[in-house]
Order: structure tokens, then sequence, then C-alpha cells
């Protein structure tokens, strides 16, 4: 598959008629619902479930998606979601990215990037990173060995 890292983590799903619009084809909010699946897989994967974000007082929330639909998918195709850390700047926010591609022919079908920022989850308020996320979640960060 033609990724745009070298190692993304990835994780596969199978189009259902369930995640289909009225236009037959997969519904835009179910593709959001695939990629925030992904990044906490990932982010779990990494070492950073919710119990680490209790433990450590800190935790990520999203602050803006950029999602490019790129082609349509149809019950019956599987898909393999992509996803990696583009950017932390170490103190509050970082950026992952995400790439869809559909199995069949290889196409990519959406592209997307999510900015989030470290909080506090007993405030809400912003909360710098502690030290655990800047290693976890470290810039080029995708497939785990």
């Amino acid at each position: 598959m033609a990724w745009d890292v070298p190692r993304p983590y990835t994780e596969t799903v199978l189009v259902g008629p369930e995640h289909l619009d009225a236009f037959g084809h997969t519904n835009n909010v179910v593709y959001l619902q695939w990629l925030e699946r992904v990044a906490w897989s990932h982010s779990t994967a990494l070492g950073l479930d919710w119990a680490a974000y209790q433990r450590l007082g800190a935790g990520c929330v999203a602050r803006r998606h950029e999602l490019d639909y790129l082609a349509a998918t149809f019950a019956g195709q599987t898909l393999r979601l992509g996803t990696w850390i583009h950017e932390n700047d170490g103190r509050l926010s970082m950026w992952r990215r995400y790439q869809i591609i559909r199995v069949d022919d290889g196409k990519t079908v959406l592209r997307g990037q999510t900015h989030w920022v470290c909080i506090d989850p007993a405030s809400g308020r912003p909360k710098r990173q502690p030290a655990a996320f800047i290693e976890a979640y470290r810039a080029g960060r995708g497939a785990i060995d």
C-alpha cells in the first residue's frame, strides 16, 4: 500500500450497510468515528490508555479536525486505516495524521489530521504534556515495534 509515511499504525475495517448514508456510500461521520477509534488504539498501543491518562492527570482532546474525502467507499469494501504522530510541540499541542486506503485497488480515499491539546481531565483546562506524552507522542511515531 502507498502510505504517506513508512510505517503508520494501522487497523482494518469492513464497510457495512450500517455505515452508509442516503447516497449509498460511507457517511462522513462514520469516517470520523473510525479515525477516533484508530487514534485511541494507537495511543493505547503506545502505553497511554485511559488508566494512564488518569494516573498522569493529563489527556488529549480534539481541537480541530481537517478531513479530505478523496473517493467514495461502499458496503463490502475493506479499508485500512493508518495514523501517525505528525508533530508534537512538547508543550500543549500535537498533530496526528490519518490516511485511509481501499484495499481492493490501493486507492487513498481519505487524508486528514487532528490537532490535539493536552488538558487536565479533572478541570478541563490546558495542561503541559507530561514526559510520558512527549516520549510516546513524538513526531513520526506510527507502527509499534
